[in-house]
């Protein structure tokens, strides 16, 4: 993990406050970008669109040759670049701003930009937890919260599963190694309440270590290979 100095009053990054006596920290994360572009900035979208609008300008053009139709479509090229630079710059921003914690008692999600929120997930209230995943060892964990308590949609933003506006499930979203957090994860919650299972990932699984973990303390997953 890296400490930026914009959150250098954090006595360990990502959390606002040293840990209470008995809470151990287990785990820590961000997001993987690029996956974050592609899921959440839905770059993959917008290059697709502006790719649409080309080619329908393209095809209306009439009696033109194709060095003349791309000249004058210039406009949607540039509108097209600017537009992914700017998706993919947003998701490099919110991925290096977020970080991940999970302890032997909550879940803890600091992310933002200009006004960066903690936000914090005791266990005990975790219902569920599923597993999905997006490119090779990346996925995200969405977490359903136990009735009546509720989460804001637009606070954890990215942070949320998308779709689940009504009754909003907070997210690790598009971390490295989801296999191996979802085991630490799911180990976690049996030790403590012996509820709240979590789901296998949609595809495959790997054994792979966790994206960091504390100094001092071994992986919870032995040795991992390739």
């Amino acid at each position: 993990m890296e400490d930026h100095d914009d959150f250098a009053f954090e006595p360990i990054p990502g959390l606002p406050d040293h840990l209470p006596p008995g809470e151990t920290l287990l785990w820590q994360g961000n997001s993987d970008w690029r996956s974050l572009a592609l899921s959440a900035f839905h770059v993959r979208k917008v290059a697709v669109y502006f790719g649409l609008v080309l080619l329908w300008r393209i095809a209306t053009a009439g009696e033109t040759t194709l060095t003349e139709q791309l000249f004058s479509s210039g406009w949607i090229l540039a509108a097209a670049g600017a537009s992914v630079a700017i998706l993919c710059s947003l998701a490099f921003l919110y991925a290096r701003g977020t970080i991940y914690t999970l302890t032997s008692r909550r879940i803890v999600i600091r992310s933002g930009l200009a006004l960066p929120v903690t936000f914090n997930l005791p266990l005990a209230l975790v219902e569920s937890a599923e597993v999905t995943r997006a490119r090779g060892s990346v996925g995200s964990i969405a977490l359903a919260v136990t009735p009546p308590n509720r989460v804001a949609f637009l606070v954890l933003w990215p942070n949320a599963r998308p779709w689940h506006v009504n009754r909003p499930q907070p997210m690790l979203r598009c971390i490295p190694h989801v296999d191996a957090v979802a085991r630490l994860l799911a180990e976690t919650l049996r030790a403590g309440m012996g509820t709240a299972p979590v789901r296998a990932p949609r595809r495959g699984s790997i054994a792979a270590p966790p994206a960091s973990v504390p100094a001092g303390r071994a992986s919870p997953f032995g040795e991992a290979h390739g």
